[in-house]
């Protein structure tokens, strides 16, 4: 027991340390977004002299904030939505389909997690400005279809072999169609792993940072907030006291996302696990 408790407390005091290596770069940025450029030149880690939100007013001017959530919003509800509905679907007829073909193709559907995306962007840029969807916010939401959906079949295929064959056999002898068997009966019962890809995908869409830049950089009109946050940062001049600021202003939504639905992570990935 005594040799128990101690290991408990070892794993708790090691967490405890490791969560604190992971927030204190998001202390730096929130830190230093309240002090002015002479102060973060002097010392970075020094807490500010005042507690002055003179750079957020600056910084919600002149990125115009507004305008850019906005942005942020659309791509990222309109990468969710593709994401979950083709991904479900796609899972769900691969799971009950029990052919060799149909192992074949789910195999096929999760390779692309492990190719990098930096081996295929520029084929991904030239292929997006050949049908048209670069610098549109929407063309970007279209992209995400792409790169988000095998991580999500990969979650949803596992979770999906754990319902009962005799659901979709009662939903179809009540008269149930095709899809309304899989939007009335299944698709309700993955109402917890659809949270945990929500919550790992607007973590990733709302901050992503490189394909915004290669899609939409070239328009004012159709930046995202993380790129507002690099305008800052150039080669002859820093403003680092406003590149924090609009560093925070850009994943404070997507923090307070997570705060509130992760509980759901941990909770919709072990179910898939285990029922995969």
């Amino acid at each position: 027991m005594k040799k128990n408790k101690a290991g408990r407390i070892l794993l708790e005091i090691v967490m405890i340390i490791l969560s604190l290596l992971f927030l204190y770069p998001l202390f730096l940025a929130v830190n230093n977004s309240f002090k002015s450029f002479g102060e973060v030149m002097t010392d970075v880690i020094a807490l500010p002299q005042k507690l002055s939100f003179e750079n957020y007013a600056y910084v919600w001017e002149f990125i115009n904030y507004p305008k850019l959530f906005i942005n942020n919003t659309i791509i990222t509800v309109l990468g969710l939505v593709g994401i979950i509905l083709i991904s479900s679907i796609a899972a769900y007829k691969l799971a009950r389909t029990k052919t060799r073909w149909s192992g074949v193709i789910y195999i096929l559907c999760i390779m692309p997690m492990l190719i990098p995306f930096q081996s295929i962007m520029l084929t991904v840029l030239r292929v997006a400005k050949d049908l048209h969807l670069s610098d549109s916010t929407w063309g970007l939401g279209l992209l995400y279809w792409g790169f988000g959906a095998p991580l999500a079949v990969f979650i949803y295929h596992g979770f999906v072999k754990g319902i009962p064959m005799e659901i979709d056999e009662s939903a179809k002898i009540d008269g149930a169609s095709g899809f309304r068997m899989f939007f009335s009966v299944i698709f309700p019962l993955l109402k917890s792993v659809t949270a945990t890809i929500v919550i790992i995908d607007v973590m990733w869409i709302w901050n992503d940072f490189l394909l915004p830049l290669l899609m939409v950089n070239g328009s004012p009109d159709t930046k995202t907030l993380t790129l507002a946050a690099y305008t800052f940062v150039g080669q002859y001049t820093s403003d680092w006291q406003y590149a924090m600021t609009a560093m925070v202003m850009a994943v404070l939504p997507s923090i307070i996302v997570f705060i509130f639905l992760q509980k759901y992570i941990v909770k919709g990935v072990v179910a898939g696990a285990v029922k995969g």
